[in-house]
């Protein structure tokens, strides 16, 4: 699962009375929560039992989404997707990427292709510069806007 992935799954939180998103892909696993203030105040009973037990102090619920283990993406200049469609890295399937993280690209040289209503579309680096992460899987679906690589530019 990338990062733009889990955002959309936060904001989808925010704008809907959604309290909790779970997705699993694989052997990945997202859980996003949202917890929402309490209205009135809530004191549970005391009980003999509970009175032996040492007291957890008790943590204001945050009103914004938790987002469970986030990859910290560097900062760099961002190419993103110019159209929605299905994100390639090669050419082929058995094609070599056309690049990978740490790669060094030149302005105008292809990084991927993505496949819109059947025809296929060469993503350009639009600035030269290193690779410094790849957001997108190879035949990950990508919306208009999204990102997709970091490139650390030329000085």
């Amino acid at each position: 699962m990338d990062i733009q992935f889990i955002r959309r799954l936060a904001e989808l939180l925010q704008k809907t009375d959604l309290d909790e998103i779970e997705v699993v892909e694989g052997e990945s696993k997202v859980r996003i929560t949202r917890h929402q203030p309490l209205t009135q105040s809530f004191q549970p009973p005391v009980s003999v039992a509970a009175a032996a037990v040492p007291a957890i102090a008790a943590a204001t619920p945050p009103s914004t989404p938790v987002l469970a283990s986030v990859p910290e993406v560097p900062e760099g200049y961002m190419i993103k997707s110019p159209m929605v469609g299905t994100f390639y890295r090669a050419s082929s399937p058995d094609a070599a990427p056309f690049v990978e993280e740490g790669s060094i690209v030149k302005a105008g040289q292809t990084l991927c292709i993505i496949e819109a209503m059947k025809l296929l579309n060469e993503i350009e680096a639009d600035v030269g510069g290193k690779v410094l992460k790849i957001l997108a899987a190879n035949g990950q679906p990508v919306e208009y806007g999204e990102p997709l690589f970091i490139i650390a530019p030329e000085r």
